[in-house]
């Protein structure tokens, strides 16, 4: 089968032909329709973060057909229209599909990230255990960014407890931004968006954001402040993890609000205990989802109260063109690539 491979940290990937897949007793292959690309596969190219060992197939947000079953396989069949919950929790675990089974210490690995080769193929072997069932009139594409983007925005806005006519602040619409703000909007929030173009800018009240700062024109914190009449921020979202946007996240909450961090770079924050005290602000971590998660985004996006965040889609053979043009911001929500075609 053709793969994207990564042989080397900080270099292209290169197409190759590799072995196909073959699925064990409890696994299932399936064949790669669409598989999304985001900023964590940048961190991987660049060996910061999760550093798998080389070679290694990446794509973290595969959706596809079931193709092979094991022998020991019955909750699924050829044909099945499926994406991966990508976190492998062990089974005999306390904490497999329990409310934080993504924090597992034991975990074995995240498709397309690190010990599981990922949706960057035509193929992919998984764990029969972490499939879930495409709800039908879930386009291919859309499917697939459901597996990081949209899990990722859900247990975000979830740990956020975001509540009925509060105010929330959205550093970033990218994929998951895109999300966020469109979770954020079903909760029943005023929401700010913060960008950093015109297009993007015009990208985030497309998605239903109330008001939108263009960060490189204006001042984020003065600029909440303004718009909340002096409160601040009941809540901020934020979806990018650099030093600047922490930094505008704290300053823009109100006293008691919550800063969410669900982005992560190299930078780090230089906190200030008494900000923190003196406002009782909440600092809350958030990492990916849990299969709940994906479950119940699955059936959001297929009720209709979500439209896509999925602007494009390359080729498999384009994966290096696709992830220069997200590297250089020119990536409006997510890019997809197409790695099958339905027979």
């Amino acid at each position: 089968m053709k793969a994207a491979v990564l042989n080397q940290f900080s270099q292209p990937l290169a197409i190759e032909d590799v072995a196909d897949p073959r699925p064990g007793p409890h696994d299932v292959v399936m064949r790669v329709m669409a598989c999304g690309i985001d900023g964590t596969d940048l961190k991987l190219l660049d060996g910061f973060g999760y550093t798998p060992k080389l070679p290694f197939i990446m794509g973290h947000e595969p959706a596809g057909i079931v193709d092979e079953v094991g022998s020991n396989v019955t909750g699924f069949q050829t044909g099945d229209r499926v994406i991966p919950y990508i976190f492998l929790i062990p089974p005999n675990s306390r904490w497999y599909q329990s409310p934080r089974e993504q924090l597992c210490p034991e975990m074995a690995g995240v498709i397309g990230v690190k010990n599981v080769a990922g949706g960057y193929a035509e193929r992919l072997c998984v764990p029969a255990r972490q499939l879930i069932r495409i709800p039908d009139g879930i386009a291919w594409q859309d499917a697939a960014v459901l597996c990081d983007a949209g899990l990722t925005a859900w247990h975000a806005v979830t740990r956020s407890r975001i509540r009925l006519g509060e105010t929330v602040l959205v550093i970033g619409v990218g994929g998951v931004g895109a999300f966020a703000i469109q979770f954020a909007k079903l909760a029943g929030a005023n929401v700010i968006a913060v960008e950093q173009s015109v297009a993007k800018v015009e990208w985030a009240r497309s998605l239903g954001a109330d008001h939108v700062i263009d960060s490189s024109q204006q001042q984020v914190p003065a600029d909440v402040r303004r718009l909340t009449r002096e409160a601040g921020a009941d809540c901020v979202l934020d979806i990018v993890g650099r030093a600047e946007t922490l930094g505008a996240g704290i300053d823009s909450l109100r006293p008691g609000g919550r800063l969410v961090v669900v982005g992560y770079t190299p930078d780090e924050y230089p906190l200030s205990p008494k900000q923190l005290a003196q406002n009782e602000l909440e600092l809350i971590g958030s990492r990916g989802g849990t299969r709940r998660d994906l479950r119940a985004v699955a059936d959001l996006m297929a009720s209709g109260r979500v439209q896509s965040v999925v602007t494009g889609t390359r080729p498999l053979n384009h994966v290096n063109e696709a992830l220069a043009e997200l590297r250089n911001g020119n990536v409006l929500g997510r890019l997809v690539l197409e790695t099958g075609k339905a027979e």
